[in-house]
């Protein structure tokens, strides 16, 4: 895997391409001087995990032969603010899933995304408490 970031402005502006082509902007927060034109490097982090767990579910879900027909995740995330570096201490993850669900099956994808097979997950564990919750939506 390979990420090369360039710098956009002469402040913290930057664009980050990987191997593909594809390309996420990034900045600073407008307190140390950003711009507010790109995510912030710890939202891309909680943004990861999002995505990453909503490709797991969509995996599992397809296996079990589920009709998901939409999902939506909505993360909380909070930091320590009095230590450096300001790390998670607790997220929680509340998923949207829309389909002729079965609910036991909708939350087997889910706990097996967030508490096995999400790399980011796996990583955030260390420092942070990580919920989830679900709901299936008409």
């Amino acid at each position: 895997m390979k990420i090369q970031l360039t710098r956009l402005d002469q402040a913290f502006h930057m664009q980050a391409s990987n191997e593909a082509g594809n390309t996420v902007l990034t900045d600073g927060s407008e307190k140390i001087g950003g711009t507010g034109k790109g995510m912030r490097p710890m939202e891309m982090l909680i943004a990861s995990l999002g995505s990453c767990s909503a490709i797991d579910v969509i995996m599992f879900l397809k296996k079990f032969k589920q009709p998901l027909e939409h999902i939506e995740l909505e993360i909380d995330a909070e930091r320590d603010p009095d230590s450096v570096p300001s790390l998670f201490t607790k997220v929680n993850i509340h998923y949207r899933l829309k389909g002729e669900l079965d609910p036991n099956r909708a939350e087997k994808a889910v706990s097996l995304s967030v508490d096995k097979y999400c790399s980011v997950s796996r990583i955030l564990e260390k420092t942070a408490e990580i919920s989830w919750s679900f709901e299936i939506v008409d």
